[in-house]
């Protein structure tokens, strides 16, 4: 373990488009860093990539937080996962984040953290499908039906066209 928060290596960057292949990879340099972190999957996505969650925590109270259920709201992926990275710091070097003693936090709350929730479609929104791909002819079938929505950017879907948003609650109990 570090000696000091200054010496860690930040492993989430914020300053670039966030992606299936990048979540993943931050998932296991996270859990590399901070093994009590607890990764596992619920379940898969229409493309069939296993959709992640992380648990932080060992407490009765259960606290759930999702994002990137809309493709063109991908931001909210990079923000979970940062936000995670930030906790894990707190935990080690018993600091507060915003305001809350993380260590008190960890001991009495399970969080569950699900930061991508649409990895399909957040890969078509920041440019992670190749134009002359099969994947990338379906997205453009569906999208036609929808003129008034600028595609890419506006997708909000997931592969096969279904608005995740409009068919919460999506998670079964942990």
């Amino acid at each position: 373990m570090q000696e000091n928060e200054q010496d860690l290596i930040e492993i989430v960057q914020t300053n670039k488009n966030y992606y299936y292949a990048t979540l993943m990879h931050n998932i296991n340099e996270l859990k590399r860093a901070y093994p009590f972190l607890e990764i596992g999957n619920i379940g898969e996505s229409v493309l069939g990539k296993k959709i992640p969650y992380i648990k932080i925590g060992n407490g009765i109270r259960k606290v759930l937080y999702h994002g990137g259920i809309h493709s063109n709201e991908w931001i909210t992926s990079l923000l979970l996962m940062k936000f995670v990275e930030e906790f894990c710091r707190s935990y080690i070097f018993d600091t507060t984040i915003y305001g809350y003693f993380a260590q008190e936090l960890f001991s009495k709350v399970s969080l569950y953290i699900v930061p991508m929730v649409n990895p399909d479609g957040i890969d078509l929104v920041t440019g992670n499908v190749e134009k002359n791909t099969n994947i990338y002819q379906n997205y453009v079938t569906i999208a036609n039906q929808y003129v008034d929505i600028p595609f890419p950017d506006g997708w909000k879907a997931n592969f096969n066209g279904v608005d995740l948003k409009k068919y919460q609650p999506i998670f079964k109990s942990f």
